[in-house]
């Protein structure tokens, strides 16, 4: 075990740290993970340091050979974590000092831990919603496509299984947007704050944002250093974006079950029973519904490490574990999702074969409204038709002219033309509904937004 004087802030201590203190303080198991950004902060604040006459030119590229040589280690596989690393800066400056000697000290020179931590927000950068570019061939191709709507698990409405996947790709944009805002705000250098009250060395920071293309320079030195916020819209903008996935997964489980035998899930994202040889089970969107919960659970512990941070203890790395376990579930989630969608295979008999009748029974309130009856007459009417089918033991399109006659006076032979799903579908026309026209629109406005989503990331 190493001693305290063995440790960045070891000065001041003597003795040893507990073992469970030490392995309660580390965290370097999981960011480590982080050794690449680390280099790249390190490299960029050596620059500065030179320029601002603390290193020499040769000190300088001592220091930017050693962090190459470590980048490669890492890169490589071999850089070994030894038992005093508490983290990645402290495993990544030992492993310097061991490479060009003392000089690697003077690299932390008006440097802070908490300026280095912020860093690991480039890591989520690379996180890309690709579940959204899954939906548009696959829209286009299954527009004539026509099922039963549901509300309450009911039978509701006609509408296209176009308008189905679009409903979910909709909301994914909305995902997607922010995102983007959050890396609009994540996008502002906090290097060059030190612990709290700055850096005293007349550290150039504009060159520094430079050097680490960051979009501006943080404002005040405390706030930089101790603001987590984007640790709670990051985890909130995944939170909202599990809830999405986790609800369209559950709508493809109930459509894929033999009751419904809408949907067909490929085997490459099902599983099978250890007991009953027949079973396929939809394992990968019941997964992404557990994942959910995982994500969930990260938010209560982000936001806590955010009060922590305002109450004047900035340096919590309980963030970053959040942060990495929630990136690597939107991944795996993501990309599971993407070929779960991919590869459906959509029963276009199975999903004609469930409209009913009934589902019609708005079109016939209609009907009448576009002859003058206000709608709650005319939905009480249609009201009455459903009921007098349902004592005849006969579905509405059954029913006589007589007998919708009796309801209401207004009702003709053309009447007829209600019972029809494709009329049904087609009358919805209006900006964002299930006619052919609509969905199409929405196609090409998804396809807009998904290009200019891309072009501004």
């Amino acid at each position: 075990m190493a001693s305290e004087g063995d440790k960045l802030w070891g000065g001041r201590f003597s003795g040893s740290t507990d073992p469970i203190m030490e392995m309660l303080n580390a965290s370097i198991g999981y960011d480590q993970r982080l050794s690449e950004v680390d280099i790249q902060g390190s490299m960029a604040y050596a620059k500065a340091l030179e320029k601002a006459g603390i290193l020499t030119k040769t000190e300088l590229e001592k220091i930017l050979s050693g962090l190459e040589k470590i980048s490669e280690e890492w890169s490589k596989g071999v850089f070994v974590v030894k038992q005093s690393d508490e983290d990645i800066h402290t495993a990544n400056e030992r492993r310097l000092k061991e490479l060009i000697g003392d000089i690697a000290g003077k690299l932390h020179t008006g440097r802070s831990r908490n300026d280095q931590v912020y860093i690991l927000l480039c890591l989520m950068y690379a996180g890309d919603i690709g579940l959204l570019t899954s939906f548009s061939p696959f829209t286009c191709r299954e527009i004539d496509v026509i099922l039963p709507g549901y509300t309450h698990l009911q039978k509701a409405q006609p509408i296209r299984w176009s308008q189905f996947l679009l409903s979910h790709a909709v909301a994914l944009t909305r995902d997607s947007e922010r995102l983007g805002e959050v890396k609009r705000r994540i996008n502002v250098l906090p290097l060059g704050s030190g612990a709290l009250a700055g850096n005293p060395l007349d550290i150039d920071r504009e060159m520094l944002r430079s050097e680490l293309d960051f979009a501006s320079i943080s404002l005040n030195s405390m706030d930089a250093i101790s603001e987590r916020d984007f640790v709670v819209e990051f985890l909130s903008f995944a939170t909202l974006l599990m809830i999405h996935l986790s609800k369209m997964a559950e709508d493809l489980i109930i459509y894929s079950t033999s009751e419904f035998g809408f949907l067909t899930l490929s085997d490459a994202y099902s599983t099978g029973s250890s007991l009953m040889p027949q079973k396929k089970n939809p394992d990968s969107l019941e997964l992404i519904r557990s994942k959910a919960g995982r994500v969930f659970g990260r938010v209560t512990p982000g936001m806590t490490c955010c009060l922590l941070c305002w109450l004047g203890c900035p340096c919590c790395w309980e963030d970053k574990e959040a942060v990495f376990d929630v990136v690597d579930t939107l991944t795996a989630v993501l990309q599971v999702a993407t070929g779960v969608i991919s590869t459906l295979q959509v029963s276009k008999e199975n999903m004609e074969k469930a409209l009913t009748p009934e589902m019609l029974s708005t079109d016939l309130a209609l009907y009448l409204v576009r002859k003058g009856v206000p709608f709650r007459q005319a939905h009480t009417a249609s009201g009455k038709a459903v009921h007098l089918a349902e004592t005849k033991g006969i579905t509405i399109n059954k029913l006589s002219l007589e007998d919708l006659k009796s309801i209401s006076p207004l009702f003709s032979s053309d009447v007829s033309q209600v019972f029809n799903f494709v009329n049904s579908v087609e009358q919805y026309t209006a900006m964002g509904g299930t006619a052919k026209s609509s969905v199409t629109t929405q196609i090409e406005q998804l396809r807009e937004l998904m290009k200019k989503q891309k072009e501004q990331a």
